[in-house]
């Protein structure tokens, strides 16, 4: 069974679902996307992702009009596998179409692109042997790049609350749950890890404190702190 979060953009709350690896993943189109296939390689028991992800998928899959392989989606940030801005940690990015043909993963870009719903769909100059597309929201807070992830503060509610709370959990800084809302035991979370990396403590994860906890945490693995029920 597997624990799964799924952030509602259009109602602003996460919608909590307890599924068998088999079952489809909540809001992706009938049987097309099952959560063994969105958990891939990840070890975890609570998983995350968005209905405008879901949303995206089902879009692509009417699209292409037949099953597409799904190679790498989720991943916990302390898992690694990826760099430490990585969509897939924010449970919004899938790799897709290994093993398949040039011409079946040229039809899958295509199809992608052609439904205008992904943030991002990287050219196939840069994924060889894949396709790769992520439905990535908010405001980068690095200027200067489409990529990375938003600012987060006191209220904030999303995937990316997620991935800042399972890296401050991961490192010893207890938020005292895994829920996607910035609550003060966030905060105070927070400062403390800003404090040992000598940022400003004011409870805000910006670009300096994104950078320097997201390089900390990237595939330290599952520490005795990080919260995975």
């Amino acid at each position: 069974m597997a624990k799964i979060y799924v952030y509602d953009g259009y109602t602003d709350r996460f919608l909590k679902y307890n599924l068998s690896e088999s079952d489809p993943m909540p809001y992706s189109y009938g049987t097309t996307l099952s959560v063994r296939e969105f958990r891939g390689s990840s070890g975890a028991n609570v998983l995350w992702t968005t209905i405008a992800a879901m949303e995206a998928w089902n879009l692509t899959r009417r699209s292409y009009g037949a099953g597409i392989p799904v190679g790498y989606a989720f991943k916990r940030i302390w898992e690694g596998g990826h760099g430490t801005a990585s969509q897939h940690y924010a449970g919004v990015s899938f790799d897709v179409g290994q093993g398949t043909s040039a011409a079946t993963r040229r039809r899958i870009y295509n199809a992608a692109v052609a439904t205008g719903a992904w943030g991002y769909v990287e050219p196939l100059s840069m994924t060889p042997t894949w396709v790769h597309f992520d439905r990535r929201y908010g405001k980068p807070a690095c200027s200067g790049t489409t990529a990375g992830y938003p600012t987060c503060r006191l209220g904030s509610k999303n995937t990316y609350v997620l991935i800042l709370q399972d890296s401050l959990n991961a490192l010893g800084y207890s938020t005292g749950t895994l829920d996607g809302i910035f609550g003060s035991r966030t905060e105070s979370a927070l400062k403390a890890a800003q404090a040992r990396f000598g940022l400003t403590a004011d409870g805000i994860c910006g670009c300096s404190s994104w950078k320097k906890i997201t390089a900390a945490v990237v595939g330290i693995g599952k520490t005795k702190t990080v919260i995975d029920k």
